[in-house]
């Protein structure tokens, strides 16, 4: 279990990683949609070549997110039914939920978004807008979140059942591990007197 454990930390690490690199192309998405919108009213000239790139990071944003939001436990769940239950059994209704949904329904997208990716880019596919972009690495952000998310979701797993063999305490993992617990501690706030 120890090298499991060594391989959930090492996939933790990634997702931080590249949650928070992800963050970044916020700023340049509100960046580069109000120099678009300011270049189009003001000059009256536009590029669909922004537009897309746009679309592009959004979707950047959104699937490499996937995994670190998994890994902070943000995912929308139903806390009203479940928050009522003891710590063991929701740690069993993660598994199941990881086992039954997240992982099966990733990997069959992950299935046919590699085909997919790999065509355009053999086939030099380009948008059908004058002046668009490549289509391919969109598709290919599509096969590398759900590659990020897949991976973070074995982490999950491993924690939950090092938890339940008594491995890992309840606030190693999810709400409670970033501080969002009910019973976990709040963070400091050195602004505070």
């Amino acid at each position: 279990m120890a090298a499991l454990m060594g391989l959930s930390r090492a996939i933790d690490a990634l997702s931080e990683a590249v949650g928070r690199w992800t963050s970044w192309l916020v700023l340049l998405a509100v960046l580069i949609c109000a120099g678009n919108a300011l270049i189009r009213y003001s000059l009256h000239i536009s590029s669909n070549a922004w537009l897309e790139l746009q679309w592009y990071l959004f979707a950047a944003i959104f699937l490499l997110g996937a995994g670190y939001t998994l890994k902070r436990d943000e995912h929308v769940r139903i806390d009203v039914v479940t928050g009522r239950f003891p710590e063991r059994v929701r740690v069993w209704i993660d598994i199941g939920g990881l086992c039954l949904f997240l992982l099966p329904i990733s990997a069959v997208i992950l299935w046919f978004a590699a085909p997919y990716a790999w065509d355009a880019f053999v086939s030099g596919e380009k948008s059908g807008n004058a002046g668009g972009l490549v289509r391919w690495p969109a598709k290919f952000l599509i096969v590398a979140g759900f590659v990020l998310l897949i991976l973070q979701a074995l982490s999950e797993l491993i924690k939950r059942i090092a938890y339940l063999r008594g491995q890992l305490p309840a606030a190693m993992f999810g709400r409670a591990a970033n501080g969002l617990a009910d019973d976990a501690p709040s963070p400091s706030n050195d602004l505070q007197p």
